[in-house]
C-alpha cells in the first residue's frame, strides 16, 4: 500500500511539474490607432488655411486648397518575430476640411510586439468594386468613378485654385482614380492605387502611429506638375492618372506623398 501511494503521489508531483512547464503567459492583442496630419513641404496645412492662394508649387504657380479628401485601405502588418500578416481589410475616408476620420483605429487587434506596417492608398483592383460600399457612394457627394471610366471609387480629391500664367484665379481639380484608357472597347484599367510603407514600429498597449501627407509631393517628383496644362478633366485622363500614381508613390527616385510621423505608446 505504501508503495502505492508513493507512485500516486510521485505521479501527481510530476504532472504538477509539467503542467507548470507548459504554462504559456498570455498573449495580449491590443488595438492600434492612427492619426493623419497633412504638410506643405513640411509646414502643417490647418483650417485656417484653406482658400488662400498661398502655396508654390515645383512649377512655380500659386495656389489654394478648398478640398483634400483621400481614401486608405487594408491596413496590415506583418510581425517581426513569427512572420504572421494581420490585415485589418477595413477602409478610412480622411475629409480634411471637415476634419473627420483624421485618427482611426483599424478593426483588428494584434499582438504586441514589433511590425512592419503599411496601407493602401485608394482601393486595390481586388477592393475597387463598384457601389459595394454603401457610405462611400454618398460620401463627399458621392465617392463613386463613372462606369464609363470602370467605375469602382475614387482614391483622392484635391482642389482648390491657382494664379495661371496670365496672372488670372482658375480653378483645379486634382481627382485621382483607377487609370481608364477610354479610346479602347471595353475600356482599359490600370491599378494605381498603392502602397505605403511605414517600416518597423513596435506596438504596444496604447500606440499611436502618425502618418503625414506631404501635398506638395503632388505636384513635383518625379513629374513636375503645370497647372496651366493639367488642371481639370484629369479624370478620364490616363496619362495624368499614371504621373500621379508615380507623383504620389514612393519609388526610383520619388519620395512620395505619405512617410511616418511620430510614433507614440
Amino acid at each position: 500500500m505504501r508503495k502505492i501511494a508513493l507512485a500516486l503521489m510521485t505521479s501527481v508531483f510530476l504532472i504538477g511539474c509539467n503542467n507548470d512547464d507548459d504554462t504559456q503567459p498570455a498573449v495580449v492583442e491590443v488595438s492600434v490607432d492612427f492619426t493623419f496630419t497633412q504638410n506643405w513641404d513640411g509646414d502643417p496645412i490647418e483650417n485656417s488655411d484653406f482658400d488662400i492662394p498661398q502655396y508654390t508649387n515645383e512649377n512655380g504657380e500659386m495656389m489654394s486648397i478648398s478640398k483634400l479628401v483621400y481614401l486608405i485601405s487594408d491596413v496590415t502588418f506583418i510581425s517581426l518575430s513569427t512572420g504572421v500578416t494581420y490585415d485589418a481589410g477595413d477602409y478610412n475616408l480622411i475629409n480634411v476640411r471637415d476634419q473627420t476620420n483624421l485618427t482611426f483605429t483599424p478593426d483588428i487587434e494584434i499582438p504586441e510586439g514589433d511590425y512592419i506596417v503599411s496601407f493602401t492608398f485608394g482601393f486595390d483592383d481586388e477592393d475597387n468594386q463598384d457601389g459595394i460600399y454603401q457610405d462611400l457612394n454618398s460620401a463627399d457627394g458621392g465617392w463613386n468613378v463613372p462606369m464609363m471610366l470602370g467605375g469602382g471609387y475614387h482614391y483622392m480629391r484635391l482642389e482648390g485654385k491657382f494664379i495661371d500664367d496670365t496672372g488670372s484665379l482658375e480653378n483645379y481639380a486634382y481627382h485621382t482614380i483607377r487609370a481608364a484608357d477610354t479610346s479602347t472597347d471595353p475600356v482599359t484599367l490600370q491599378d494605381t492605387s498603392f502602397e505605403v510603407g511605414l517600416g518597423q514600429i513596435t506596438i504596444g498597449s496604447s500606440t499611436n502611429i502618425e502618418v503625414q501627407m506631404n501635398v506638395a509631393e503632388w505636384f513635383k517628383n518625379p513629374n513636375t506638375w503645370d497647372l496651366n496644362v493639367l488642371s481639370t478633366v484629369l479624370m478620364p485622363n490616363f496619362d495624368a492618372q499614371i504621373m500621379m500614381f508615380e507623383n504620389g508613390s514612393t519609388f526610383s527616385n520619388s519620395q512620395g506623398a505619405f512617410s511616418l510621423g511620430s510614433v507614440t505608446q
